[in-house]
């Protein structure tokens, strides 16, 4: 398949999703707060939002601004995100990440990839889904439903878990004002329809642009 196939494709799939999933709206409940999507997209490393978003409620409110988790006790604050996993290290970021957001950056998330990769525990996924949703940016989050989904649908090779590559090969394909919204119609679609396991690809509303070959079993 060459690349205008490839966007050609894409751009079908962007509109089927839109229909299916018209809100895409992100899984984490950060209401608006540039600092609570930061903090989540921190917690939810290896870690399902719902999970997230429950801890979450007990956090903010023990911390409702980057300046109280920024001056928060460590252990309490280990306490709190522990069911989210890998709490210690998590914990140590979050807080360096707030006291960066408060007493650098005056507590408003910066907008650029290069500043927000300076945050402890920032890689480009959390990175893009903050420019995406706080700054509706052209923005791809390549986390495991995107790479699995894209992989499956055709627009690279199958079974890649490099994040960085889809992210730049995705980037070229979809139109930029169509790219946050359609990261979060991904983990939607891929919660319905394309699981890892047992995907449900008869009821499939895009099974007719896919390339997988388990649309064929």
């Amino acid at each position: 398949m060459t690349k205008k196939e490839k966007k050609e494709r894409i751009d079908k799939i962007v509109e089927i999703l839109k229909k299916h999933y018209p809100s895409a709206l992100c899984s984490l409940e950060y209401e608006g707060s540039g600092y609570k999507l930061l903090v989540m997209g921190r917690l939810s490393a290896q870690c399902t939002d719902e999970r997230v978003n429950i801890v979450c409620r007990d956090l903010f409110k023990k911390y409702p601004s980057a300046k109280d988790l920024a001056d928060g006790e460590l252990e309490d604050i280990e306490a709190i995100v522990k069911p989210c996993g890998l709490y210690k290290m998590k914990a140590k970021s979050i807080k360096e990440a707030c006291q960066l957001l408060h007493y650098t950056y005056n507590d408003i998330v910066p907008n650029t990839m290069e500043e927000l990769l300076a945050f402890p525990g920032v890689g480009r996924k959390i990175a893009n889904l903050l420019l995406g949703d706080l700054y509706g940016m052209p923005a791809i989050v390549a986390d495991t439903h995107c790479m699995r989904i894209c992989g499956r649908l055709g627009m690279y090779k199958e079974g890649q878990k490099d994040p960085l590559k889809t992210e730049r090969i995705m980037a070229e394909l979809i139109e930029p004002q169509e790219q946050s919204d359609f990261c979060h119609r991904i983990v939607l679609f891929g919660r319905e329809y394309c699981k890892a396991q047992g995907p449900r690809c008869k009821e499939c509303p895009i099974k007719e642009l896919c390339q997988s070959k388990l649309k064929e079993k």
